[in-house]
């Protein structure tokens, strides 16, 4: 049972039935007599653009869904009624009759969904006012405000590539080399080498000639594989201020708030 306290709930809320989703919940109908809640229109069809009249005897609330014993067929057959702010006699017992619940006195919607405005007979409920703007609907205003829902989304914020090119740079290694120098050695004539000494001529013009020899650096050049460089991505979590203007009523007394007596 749709007790008065959860009415906030259930305007809005999704309709479910056994069968699955039913549709939105737009209105609310309350019982001239006693004030509870006693129906409630479900806007059905593909885009929403009809409404059927579903009972709230047996249906609770769970979380933000409205769940009534009711599956789809059913109330797409219900009896087509026009939601304008007040159900006859005649329209009650029909949807009563239908649903096969027990007749009940009329019933006058007491609030609607915030996208739409539904005028309403208070005249059983007892209003202590009227409404200068527009029709009288019950004996409250109500003060909506909106409030501020921040997501994220995906977007391209820059572009990466590597690129590879050829630079020069000059490497100096030290490498020890060798060469050939000439040292004159003299040495005395002996009894030993006195025959070699006197081979040849006594006095004569001679050349004597030593091939020296040297070692130099030769450099080779050789393309090496040394390492592997890819591209790869860190998430990284940041905190982002967000300033949006957010409208909302404001209600104040307009007067003294005092009532002549007599």
């Amino acid at each position: 049972m749709i007790t008065e306290q959860q009415l906030n709930a259930v305007i809005g809320s999704t309709a479910v039935g056994p069968d699955g989703k039913l549709g939105k919940v737009g209105e609310v109908y309350l019982d001239d007599e006693t004030g509870r809640p006693e129906w409630a229109t479900v806007r059905t069809g593909l885009f929403g653009t009809k409404e059927a009249f579903v009972p709230l005897a047996g249906a609770d609330m769970s979380g933000d869904e409205l769940r009534v014993p009711y599956d789809k067929d059913k109330l797409k057959n219900a009896p087509h009624i026009d939601s304008e702010g007040h159900l006859s006699p005649a329209e009650e017992t029909e949807l009563y009759r239908y649903y096969g619940l027990e007749t009940a006195e009329s019933a006058t919607p007491v609030l609607t969904d915030t996208t739409t405005d539904t005028t309403t007979d208070t005249s059983a409920r007892g209003a202590v006012g009227h409404d200068t703007s527009g029709p009288t609907t019950d004996d409250a205003m109500t003060r909506s405000e909106e409030q501020l829902r921040v997501g994220t989304e995906r977007v391209e914020s820059g572009r990466a590539r590597l690129r590879k090119y050829v630079v020069s740079e000059t490497v100096t290694q030290t490498v020890p080399v060798t060469h050939e120098e000439i040292r004159v050695e003299r040495e005395p004539i002996t009894d030993a080498d006195v025959g070699n000494a006197l081979d040849g001529p006594a006095i004569s013009e001679e050349e004597h000639e030593v091939v020296l020899h040297g070692e130099r650096p030769v450099v080779q050049k050789e393309a090496v594989p040394v390492e592997r460089v890819r591209l790869d991505t860190d998430t990284v979590t940041e905190q982002a201020t967000v300033d949006e203007q957010v409208r909302k009523e404001q209600i104040e007394l307009d007067g003294d708030g005092t009532a002549p007596r007599r």
